[in-house]
């Protein structure tokens, strides 16, 4: 679990420091007061750029020679370690496990990150390239080398697409970019399908209040990749870029009970599909053994206080460690003495936090 949390010069966050002892954090406050800002910290304890999908340089609280830094102690196996990332300015993300630099995709090792934020509640209705970041987040919750796979396949689709755009025909060109997304490309799928596996039997005759969705991946491209590449080399010229392969997939979801593509479900019911997932992420999760924390960012407005009873509930019966925003603290007034309670506020562009008792 995670043990302490400081910020530095991140965002709206001159420094913060919470203190954290494994149970879920509310942390509540208006609107602009930095409450989200902490999730995404939080969320670049793990590979990548985070919730916003923002770059090194955006993070920084304010124009200046200060760079920002994340701190976090994690308990791991009995031992302490602490993680580290920050960035100076125009530079990049570093990170640094027990004072030593690392690659990114070590965080994938140490710690699991899973979270929801209200951009994806229109996940079932756009375009399918958010359901795949969805789809393969979750995939990396699982198996941490998804994300090298994704990173090999991309760079050398990249490199396929320059070639396409720039109009080059010879094949030489082609066979090893080719021959090197086919290997990624069946790791990808493979990984995707032994996700969902995963998923389906965390949700499997589990006691929740939320609905269970069936998944399941359309448009996954011909088993084998690279003479479909071949092949259609012609086609993806005149295109400008690849028309095949796992880059295309989709993730479909059906309200299990319903019988309905979750495309058609209310609102409501998008949102509560949502959170079955993440809850049974967290659930296989857990079951494996592994260091995990769940980010929700503004869930507890869009659900009823029987909902939201029902989703503390289970978090508590996990015992994960997860992080929820909200604007007042009577929404989460069922977690009770279970929780954590910081109180955001904004004084001059600076968030200010403030632990609480609980409401």
């Amino acid at each position: 679990m995670l043990t302490e949390l400081t910020l530095l010069q991140f965002r709206s966050h001159a420094r913060a420091v919470l203190p954290l002892d494994g149970r879920p954090v509310a942390l509540y406050g208006p609107n602009g007061a930095g409450k989200t800002n902490i999730l995404e910290a939080l969320s670049l304890l793990s590979p990548g750029r985070g919730l916003r999908r923002a770059g090194a340089e955006e993070l920084a609280r304010g124009p200046g020679e200060l760079g920002w830094k994340i701190r976090a102690g994690l308990q791991l196996d009995g031992q302490m370690h602490d993680i580290e990332t920050s960035a100076q300015p125009g530079q990049g993300r570093e990170v640094r496990l027990d004072g030593k630099a690392v690659p990114q995709l070590m965080l994938g090792r140490m710690l699991r990150v899973v979270w929801l934020v209200p951009a994806m509640d229109r996940l079932w209705i756009e375009a399918p390239e958010g359901r795949r970041r969805f789809l393969d987040r979750m995939v990396m919750a699982f198996l941490p080398g998804h994300a090298e796979a994704v990173l090999a396949y991309e760079k050398a689709m990249r490199e396929r697409n320059r070639l396409l755009k720039d109009m080059v025909r010879d094949a030489a060109w082609y066979r090893t970019l080719e021959a090197q997304m086919a290997e990624a490309g069946a790791e990808i799928a493979q990984n995707r399908r032994q996700a969902l596996a995963r998923l389906a039997e965390a949700q499997a005759d589990a006691a929740t209040s939320f609905p269970v969705a069936d998944l399941s991946l359309s448009a996954e491209g011909p088993e084998d990749l690279a003479a479909a590449l071949a092949a259609g080399r012609g086609r993806d010229m005149a295109a400008g870029r690849t028309l095949e392969g796992p880059h295309r997939t989709d993730l479909e979801a059906v309200f299990a009970a319903k019988g309905m593509a979750a495309a058609r479900c209310s609102t409501g019911e998008q949102k509560a599909l949502l959170i079955s997932l993440i809850l049974a992420n967290a659930r296989a999760l857990k079951a494996e053994g592994v260091a995990m924390v769940v980010l929700l960012d503004e869930v507890a407005a869009h659900l009823d206080a029987s909902r939201r009873a029902a989703l503390y509930d289970e978090i508590c019966g996990l015992g994960v460690q997860a992080f929820m925003t909200g604007t007042g603290a009577e929404l989460f007034d069922t977690l009770g003495a279970r929780g954590q309670y910081w109180e955001i506020t904004e004084t001059d562009g600076t968030s200010v936090l403030t632990e609480r008792p609980p409401p």
